[in-house]
This record gives structure tokens, sequence and C-alpha cells, in this order.
């Protein structure tokens, strides 16, 4: 049974899976079926989680330790959760969250190798225990997904070496086979419009079957 009204939905994935893209398109396609959807990000979302990104992500800050890192996480997605993410479910809302914690068991757990029952322990007080409807898994090789982000400018976490991202992409299909009820894993090394219809009607469905 759901916590609230509202059907809270995350995309998670490596860098350069097209998860923003696809995040966005999934708001406007619910928005034009009548839904009232809020889409957000992590880190991010209300301006105290977005200064706090700018100092995650920022490049210039090379020798910030992996504790430091999660722990800025933490604290950007518990001001994100308490004061967007719980008021909007609440009212009914569709939430779609570019990046939620599992981010966090990937990048900083099994890529930065922080202990994941502290990380856990942690989430659960960050996100006043708030999980997710249905996580959507956008899965590529990390070559592809570099190759993609290749022309822009790189953030800190996207500077990382190829063994990072492969460790963060094993560690995302690891958890898509520990909570398979709420994932759903698309293939992403295809046409973005054949993603975006798989995506949009796995969240149908799963609305649909709530409703039976």
């Amino acid at each position: 049974m759901r916590k609230y009204k509202g059907w809270f939905i995350t995309f998670e994935g490596i860098e350069g899976c097209g998860k923003t893209t696809q995040a966005a398109m999934l708001a406007d396609a619910l928005k034009g079926k009548g839904f009232d959807v809020i889409l957000t990000r992590e880190p991010g979302g209300p301006p105290v989680s977005e200064a706090i990104r700018k100092i995650l992500l920022d490049p210039v800050y090379s020798e910030m330790l992996p504790e430091t890192e999660m722990l800025l996480y933490m604290a950007s997605r518990s001001q994100h959760t308490g004061q967007i993410i719980i008021p909007a479910l609440k009212e009914g809302k569709i939430v779609i969250s570019d990046r939620y914690y599992d981010s966090t068991i990937a990048y900083q757990g099994a890529a930065r190798n922080l202990d994941l029952s502290i990380i856990e322990t942690i989430t659960a007080f960050a996100t006043f225990n708030t999980d997710p409807d249905l996580t959507i898994l956008l899965d590529l090789p990390v070559e592809a997904g570099r190759a993609r982000i290749q022309e822009r400018m790189l953030d800190r976490l996207e500077q990382e070496t190829i063994g990072f991202h492969q460790k963060v992409r094993a560690e995302y299909l690891n958890l898509a086979e520990k909570y398979a009820s709420r994932y759903r894993v698309i293939k992403a090394e295809r046409p973005m419009e054949d993603v975006r219809a798989d995506i949009l009607t796995c969240v149908l469905k799963l609305m649909e079957s709530d409703k039976a």
C-alpha cells in the first residue's frame, strides 16, 4: 500500500544515459493526459539543495572526501524531500525526480566504497522514510554514455574514471534485481522515441494496476 496519494517516480542511470531528457518527456506526456506533475532533480530542487548542488558538482573541489560528498548529498536530499517531494505527494501529485537515493548507493556506496549500512541508515533519516513507487533505470554501457557527453563541460562526478562509472552501472543493475518490484530497466541505447514510449507504457500500466 502506498504511503501518499500521489505517485513518486525516480530516474536513475550512469552519466549520459538520457534520464534528464526522458524525465522531462515523461512529465510533459503525463501533463498532456491531465495529471498534476512536479519535475525535479537531485542534487537540487529547492534553493538550499541547489546551492549544495553547486558545491558537489564543481570540479574545483577535487579534494572533497567521499564522506563529505555523501553527507552533502544527504543534506540536499533531506531539504528536497521535506520541502518539495512529500508536500506534493500528499496533495496527490505525480513527482518525477531525476535521481534519488539509489544514486548515493551506486556512486558513494559501490564506487566510493563507503559503508552501505551507514548510507542506508542516513538515507532513512534524510528522506523521512520516503521511497519511490517506481524507479526507471536507463541502462547502457559506460563507453556509450561517455561518448554522449564528451562535447560538454564535465562536472566533478562526470570526470571520474571509466572504472568508477562501471562500478556505478554494476550497482544499478544489482539494485534493479534486488528491488525488482519497483525497478523497471529500460535499454537506453535505442532511439529516443522508443525509450520514451517504453517508459510511458510502464508508468501508465503501473498506475492502472493500482486501480484494480
